[in-house]
Order: structure tokens, then sequence, then C-alpha cells
């Protein structure tokens, strides 16, 4: 069976928000979806422990998985991109913290496909990055770390439809969950 792994961010859990259709886009697609809890607290600092302390967490949660499950992240999460990385994971990294150099240097060593979502608004977004480090970006104009836009709800509501068919169309692109079936073969 095919699976997918949700790593949440700092501020909501593993069923919030962007995490919650992400995860229904690829349950959908026949994956079991696992939702990962943070054990503990992260560490407030923005630096290099915090890759050291996600891949801690979830490092042992994705072996008991198993197969080759797609990964699911969101700002903190994405840290975890090492991890899926040394793993040949695909992914999908939602606002991911591309100003942190650890970060960054994550996805270019991925031996699996990534999407990268981002918007302009959003101080840990680096667009041209993103470009140079995949095919499979969506960046949306005005959008912030929450990817929500200026103007009424609605627009950032809009936003989030927006997404749920970039994750559709990266998903059928890279032929998943067919692409995870292969490559436990």
């Amino acid at each position: 069976m095919v699976a997918a792994f949700v790593i949440p961010g700092r501020m909501f859990g593993p069923a919030a928000g962007m995490l919650m259709y992400v995860g229904d886009v690829a349950e959908r697609r026949g994956a079991r979806v696992h939702r990962h809890v943070w054990s503990q607290e992260p560490p407030s600092a923005f630096d290099a422990q915090l890759e050291g302390w996600v891949r801690s967490e979830i490092w042992e949660p994705l072996e008991q998985v198993g197969g080759h499950p797609l990964v699911i992240g969101k700002s903190l999460g994405t840290a975890g991109a090492a991890v899926a990385a040394q793993r040949s994971l695909p992914a999908v990294w939602l606002t991911p913290l591309l100003t942190a150099p650890w970060v960054a240097a994550a996805p270019g060593r991925a031996g699996a496909p990534f999407l990268l979502v981002g918007g302009t608004a959003d101080n840990f977004w680096d667009g041209d990055l993103a470009r140079r480090l995949t095919p499979h970006v969506l960046e949306v104009e005005d959008a912030d770390h929450g990817m929500r836009v200026p103007g009424s709800p609605a627009e950032s509501i809009a936003v989030l439809g927006r997404l749920v068919t970039a994750v559709e169309e990266f998903l059928d692109a890279i032929d998943w969950p067919e692409y995870s079936r292969l490559t436990l073969t």
C-alpha cells in the first residue's frame, strides 16, 4: 500500500489548513495518510539545530510507515527535506524555509521529484531559488507564509484551491502513487 507522511509546521497540527487538503489529495489516490505530531515543543532558534531536531522527530515514524511514502511538509516540517532527499522520497513542501541554507540545500540533493509552494510576501520564500531547484513550483503573488493574500478571505480560499490543483497536477506529472509503487520493487 502506498502512503503519505505529513509533517506539520510550528503553529498548527498535521490535519489543519493546507496539510489537511493536501493529505486528502493523497488519500483520494489510495494512500494511507500518516500525520506526524511533534512529541515536544520545537526549538525556538531558527538555525541548523532545527534540521537535526526535525530529523530526530520524523526518522522513526517514517521507518514505521515503511515503503516509499510521499512526504508532505509545511514550514518547520520542511526542515525534513534532508531526510526526504536522503531516502529519495517524493515530496510536497508547503511554504518551505528556503531562506535557511540547510533547508534550501536539501532539495538540491533529492533523488525524487518535489513540489515547492510559496508566496511572494513570505519572508522565508525565494522564488528564484525554488525555480532553480525544481520545475514543480507554485508561487502565489502577495501570499504570505500562511498562503493568505490581501483582500477578502474568499481570495485566500481561492489560493487554497490553486494549491490543491497544483498538488494534483504534480502528482499526475510524476505518476503518483505509481511512482512510489515502482520504487518499492
